[in-house]
Order: structure tokens, then C-alpha cells, then sequence
């Protein structure tokens, strides 16, 4: 019988992964999903055998989940995650980005300041095996102090941004961001659904003294097919003796005072089995949490609002024209419709 019962809010894409991951996991049994759309939550439910609803209200009152997904557009998350925090659910996933501006972003620090509910966003390339890898190489002390670290991807900050920062920090301690000197460029809103400049470049500086490269957008590294804009996911570490690099759709490499290893992503389906494999450890992480408190994974919901805290930092260097610290910084409620307007002028 298994031991935690999972739901899942949104039934686009995404929650096809959340659904197998969490199917793929021995203790887990996911019971019900939901959306707004016959259709779709309709297909879902019978394609893995769930109980559909239309309302989450409803599906949280009727199934009593021990662990939710959310898998819905960006500008859903404060009510959605404010609703399974209010009916007490134990665990609860979420898409990135975890918020779109200001507003929601002052919403959640005020939602993880009181609710019980752990809450975790699903940067789950973070237990993908070759980027865990890179990470074991840093760890095990091998090739010395990390120094230097370098984050790149093909869709905008808000598309893809605060997955590579997540990535990048966590081949360098989770040390926090302590200062971003930032610019931004263009504003096409080619994709409404993560709204945010066309491209990006921040230099950061982190709280242990490392340094490091942090690029979105089209002016990004190519490193994956030239033809498709959300491949070049890429995070590299320089360090005193050594270094490595990961590319979600392109090699992976580690380089030690003793030789080097490396290898690519394997192609389109090697790539998938990997994601999945790191999806369900992503998923597994979170019920470590739920069991032990002291095993907070490191996408928890303070982390990732500090990441997001960091890009409205990097908003408001672009827009200032000054370095921004992030411990001090309290964005300003109209910053990011402030930047859009310099963008698009």
C-alpha cells in the first residue's frame, strides 16, 4: 500500500513528467488531477487512472493529498500555492519560475514566513546523473576551491534563468547571491507565459567570494541544435585545480589534476530517461524533507525566493545603472513594468 498519496494541478506538458516520476517511486500513489479544461484533465485522468476535477479546492477537499504538483502558467502560483498551504497539504511541488514580478514575489516571502506546507520548485536538472556528477567532483575537494562559475541558456530569465542559476549555486555551495551587476535588452514577448527580457547579462558575486557569469537569451552560448532556442541549458565551475561543465543537450566534462572525464548527453532519448531519472529524485528529495526537516532540498521555496529576488536585483541593475546588493535591495512594486517600458522604448 503505498505511503503518500500525490495530485497534480494542471494538466499541460509538464505534469506528464511530475505523473511518471511520482508513479515511478514505490510509496507513492497518484490519486486525482485537475484543470479548468475538460479536454485536457479528461485525457490525463484516464491515461494514468486518476479522478479528474475541475476545481482544486474540491480536489484537495475530496483527495487529502500528502504531496501536490503544480504545473501551471507562472501568473497562478501565489493563489494556487496560498490554497494548498491554507488546506494544510504537507508537500507540494511547483514549476519555475516561482513568481513573474514584484507583487507575487512579496506575496510568497509572506507565505513561506507562516505556512507549514514545504514547498519545492521543480529544478530537477539539479539531480540530473551527469550534472550530479560535476557537483561530486567539486565536493570531493579533488580539484581545489571553486573560483569562478559560468550559467548560460537559450530562453529568457524567466524561461530558463533561475534553473541555471539554481544549477550554477549548487556547484558552488548554495552560496547565496550578494551583489548583481546586471543589463537587459529587448522585449518581444514572444513567449507570454514567462514573461521577460529578450536577453540578459548579469555578473555576479557571491557571498563566499566566488564570482560568476550568468547569460539568457539569444546572445547566449550556442550549445546544443542551433534550431531549437531552449537547448543551450549549460553551468561550468572553474576552480583552483580543475573544472567542470554540464550541457543539458551537449557534453559534460570534468577535468582533475589526475585526467579527465567526459561524455555527451547521449541524444534524445538518453536525455529523457535522465530527465526522469532526475525528476523522481527531485520528487524523492521532497519526501526526504517531509520525513526529516533537516533535509531541505535545495530548490526549497527560500532558496528559490532568493533566486527570484536575485533576478528582480539584476532587473534593477539594468534599469539603474549601478550594481545592485541583494540583502538591502527591496524592489520597488512597479520594477519590472518600469523595465519593460525602458526596454520597449
Amino acid at each position: 500500500m503505498a505511503r503518500y498519496r500525490a495530485a497534480v494541478i494542471g494538466c499541460g506538458g509538464r505534469s506528464h513528467a511530475h505523473i511518471r516520476a511520482s508513479q515511478a517511486l514505490e510509496d507513492v500513489e497518484v490519486v486525482a488531477c485537475c484543470a479548468p479544461t475538460p479536454t485536457r484533465r479528461d485525457k490525463v485522468a484516464a491515461q494514468y487512472g486518476l479522478r479528474a476535477y475541475a476545481d482544486p479546492a474540491e480536489m484537495l477537499q475530496a483527495e487529502k493529498p500528502d504531496l501536490v504538483h503544480i504545473v501551471t502558467w507562472p501568473d497562478t502560483r501565489v493563489e494556487l500555492m496560498s490554497l494548498v498551504s491554507d488546506f494544510g497539504v504537507p508537500a507540494c511541488t511547483v514549476e519555475k519560475p516561482i513568481a513573474v514580478g514584484v507583487r507575487d514575489w512579496r506575496l510568497l516571502v509572506g507565505l513561506e514566513a507562516v505556512t507549514k506546507t514545504k514547498f519545492a520548485v521543480s529544478h530537477q536538472c539539479r539531480w540530473q546523473p551527469n550534472l550530479a556528477k560535476c557537483r561530486e567532483a567539486i565536493q570531493s575537494g579533488e580539484i581545489g576551491a571553486v573560483r569562478f562559475v559560468d550559467c548560460s541558456a537559450g530562453m529568457t530569465i524567466s524561461g530558463q534563468g533561475t534553473h541555471i542559476l539554481n544549477y550554477a549555486m549548487s556547484l558552488n555551495g548554495d552560496s547565496p547571491v550578494a551583489q548583481v551587476l546586471g543589463t537587459a535588452c529587448g522585449f518581444s514577448n514572444e513567449d507570454p507565459g514567462h514573461p521577460g527580457p529578450d536577453t540578459t547579462v548579469g555578473y555576479l558575486l557571491f557571498e563566499n567570494g566566488v564570482r560568476g557569469l550568468w547569460q539568457t537569451g539569444y546572445t547566449s552560448p550556442r550549445c546544443g541544435d542551433p534550431s531549437i532556442f531552449w537547448q543551450h541549458v549549460r553551468v561550468g565551475a572553474y576552480a583552483d585545480r580543475g573544472r567542470v561543465e554540464w550541457q543539458e543537450f551537449g557534453r559534460w566534462e570534468i577535468v582533475r589534476p589526475a585526467g579527465e572525464e567526459r561524455g555527451d548527453f547521449g541524444g534524445m532519448e538518453t536525455w529523457a530517461e535522465n530527465n526522469a531519472l532526475a525528476q523522481a529524485a527531485f520528487h524523492r528529495a521532497v519526501l526526504n524533507w517531509l520525513e526529516d526537516d533537516a533535509k531541505v532540498p535545495g530548490t526549497g521555496l527560500k532558496q528559490s525566493l532568493h533566486e527570484w529576488k536575485v533576478v528582480l536585483a539584476l532587473y534593477a541593475s539594468a534599469l539603474w545603472r549601478t550594481p545592485v546588493d541583494v540583502a538591502d535591495f527591496g524592489p520597488p512594486e512597479n520594477l519590472f513594468e518600469d523595465l519593460l517600458r525602458a526596454l520597449q522604448r
